[in-house]
Order: structure tokens, then C-alpha cells, then sequence
């Protein structure tokens, strides 16, 4: 990390790494939603540019928030080299009173945080209070970081962990079962959420991971997003089925693969029920509890500028 009078901080990976144990993830999503359903924030769609000559491309993910006297962006390429292409992402903070950058941050920790804590608060709010059972579908990083930011948000008394990855690893195994001593490995996804109020979907897959179909009215489900076309971890079919409520109403249904997909049969935008910002000013319904619960996030500028200012306050502090 470098800072001058002159220079705003810049923060490596293993920099942002430090400081995330002072960071409160769900309380900056919280801060985030409730601007956004205001009218204090804007999140404008996020914009692929494509390099000349085949050499890659990167997404870029805006915000502002006249709450947070904050706007700026996150960058994300995808540069073509020979052999395995370099995908990284930098956050930059800006003021909206000076004009002036206050940070620019390594956002590969801080994107996995904000989307667990973005799903931890939809679990806050559409779950049900007396959910007990937990399941994780997933084991990587950000699985784990979903489980943590979770924990204390209802009485769990079964925690499922399902991945293919887990299957004869005693070692990581053992990882998760360190994390909380109620976490069970589940030789399957189904076995997994079979029965549960809760069951997050946390992979990197391209194609359904979980027959959604399959669970019971009131339970949630939950989905992110990964970088494979149209990705979606569950079949576009259940959205017809499901409650549907996502991070952001204006901006999710154009990028969320399933989305897409259900449209192309007939499934209308207009049917979610909610978002994140709606439901932060309780300005929509919450679930009925006579279907099952779909909540999809993709990610959007406005969590990794929000993050990225915990990480500046904490800097700071």
C-alpha cells in the first residue's frame, strides 16, 4: 500500500486481505440497498468492451451515491496471452465533493465478500424466521465466505455442504467442518437440499447444479453469477414456479442467464416480486410462502464501491 498527501491509497490483494477482518460486508450491502431504494444511489447496466484484434475484454461496473458523497467503478479484464489468459479487477473510489480518487483496490476479496454478503442479506430478508436447515452447494472460496455471512442469521440446526470436489477429501472436509461443528458433507446436491429451508446454490457452473423443482413452498433458493454465457444453477423452467426477487430489478433480468432463458418461453420480467433495494425500504411484498423462493444476484458497481469504501474507512481508522 502506498499513500502520500499527494496520492490516494492503492491496495494490493494481500492489502485488502489485512483489512477484511474489520470490514462489515453485510452491513455495507445493507447501507447499499437501503441508498439505492431511496433514490440516493444510481447503478447505471454494467458495459462489456471488446480489445481490437481478438486480444480480450473487460466489464465495467458503475455507481454513485449522492448518500455516500462516492461514485466509481470497478474494472474488470480478460487480456489474451499465449498460454492462460490474465483476468484480474480493480476497484477506484472517487469523491463527490473534490472530484478527487480516494482509493484504487485489488477487488478479487472484495468481490467474493460483497457477493456473499449481498445473498446473506437476501437471506436475511426472505427467508423464513424459523428456517433451520442449511444447504451450500459449492465448497470454494466463496462458498465458505457465504457461510460465514450467514451464520448468524437464523437458528441453524443443519448445516449441508455438497461438491464434487469434496467427495473423498478428508482434508477439506475437515476445513468446513472446522468453520461451524454443525456443517455435514452431503454426498450430493440433492441430498443436500433435500428438506432444507435455505439452500444457496454458490458455483462456478455454467448449467443447473440443483433440481429447484424439487423443494418444498417457502423454501429459498438462491443463485450469483459466473462468467460462462447464460450461466445459470438452476433450470430457467423453476422461475415460472418461484417467487422470483433479485439485487436489482433494473439490471439483473438482462444478465442473469435463467433470466434470459425463461423469457425466451414466455417468462415476463415484470413477475419478480422484489429486490434487494425494494425490500431494504419495504416498498414490496415479501414471499407468500405458498411457492418456493428464487433470488438471483449478479453483481453490480455499486456493492464493490460500497465495499471498497469499508475497506477505505478501515484504512482510515
Amino acid at each position: 500500500m502506498t499513500d502520500t498527501p499527494q496520492t490516494a491509497p492503492v491496495l494490493n490483494a494481500a492489502a485488502v486481505r489485512e483489512l477484511l477482518p474489520s470490514v462489515d460486508a453485510l452491513g455495507a450491502m445493507r447501507a447499499l440497498f437501503t441508498e439505492l431504494g431511496k433514490g440516493q444511489a444510481v447503478q447505471p447496466p454494467q458495459t462489456l468492451t471488446l480489445f481490437p484484434e481478438g486480444k480480450g475484454d473487460f466489464i465495467t461496473y458503475l455507481g454513485a451515491s449522492t448518500g455516500a458523497n462516492l461514485f466509481g467503478a470497478k474494472l474488470s479484464p480478460y487480456l489474451v496471452q499465449p498460454g492462460k489468459p490474465v483476468i484480474t479487477a480493480w476497484t477506484v473510489l472517487m469523491s463527490m465533493e473534490t472530484g478527487q480518487p480516494l482509493m484504487l483496490c485489488d477487488s478479487g476479496e472484495l468481490t467474493t465478500e460483497r457477493t456473499a454478503a449481498t445473498t446473506a442479506l437476501a437471506v436475511d430478508h426472505l427467508a423464513r424466521a424459523d428456517a433451520g436447515v442449511l444447504a451450500i452447494i459449492g465448497s470454494g472460496n466463496v462458498a465458505q465466505a457465504h457461510l460465514r455471512h450467514v451464520l448468524a442469521l437464523r437458528n441453524w440446526t443443519e448445516i449441508r455442504v455438497s461438491s464434487p470436489s469434496l467427495a473423498g477429501d478428508a482434508e477439506r472436509a475437515a476445513q468446513w467442518q472446522a468453520l461451524d461443528g454443525r456443517v455435514t458433507i452431503a454426498e450430493s446436491a440433492q441430498a443436500a437440499g433435500d428438506g432444507a429451508d435455505v439452500v444457496m446454490l454458490c458455483t462456478s457452473s455454467g448449467a443447473p447444479v440443483f433440481d429447484a423443482a424439487s423443494v418444498a413452498p417457502g423454501t429459498l433458493v438462491t443463485s450469483i453469477s459466473t462468467n460462462v454465457a447464460n450461466a445459470h444453477e438452476v433450470d430457467p423452467g423453476f422461475l415460472s414456479d418461484a417467487e422470483v426477487y433479485c439485487d436489482y430489478r433494473a439490471t439483473t433480468p438482462g444478465s442473469a442467464g435463467e433470466m434470459k432463458l425463461a423469457a425466451e418461453s414466455g417468462w415476463q420480467a415484470d413477475s419478480i416480486r422484489g429486490d434487494l433495494a425494494e425490500l431494504q425500504v419495504q416498498a414490496c411484498e415479501q414471499p407468500s410462502g405458498s411457492k418456493p423462493v428464487f433470488f438471483r444476484s449478479i453483481g453490480l458497481g455499486l456493492e464493490d464501491i460500497f465495499m471498497a469504501r469499508a475497506v477505505y474507512d478501515a484504512v482510515k481508522s
